[in-house]
């Protein structure tokens, strides 16, 4: 049997969810633009910003 891990995200999960059924992440990438040569566009940085400052 494979083990189970069990962590605990608090209202992070919760935000991440709330977040992209806005289409928040991208929303913003429409409005700013994205660029090929980015790893990691606006709209995830945003959304990253938002989790960490809750």
């Amino acid at each position: 049997m494979d083990q189970l891990k069990i962590r605990n995200i608090d209202h992070l999960g919760i935000i991440a969810g709330i977040v992209d059924q806005m289409g928040l992440v991208e929303i913003i990438n429409q409005e700013i633009g994205e660029n090929s040569q980015e790893k990691i566009s606006a709209g995830i940085v945003v959304k990253a910003m938002i989790e960490v400052t809750h």
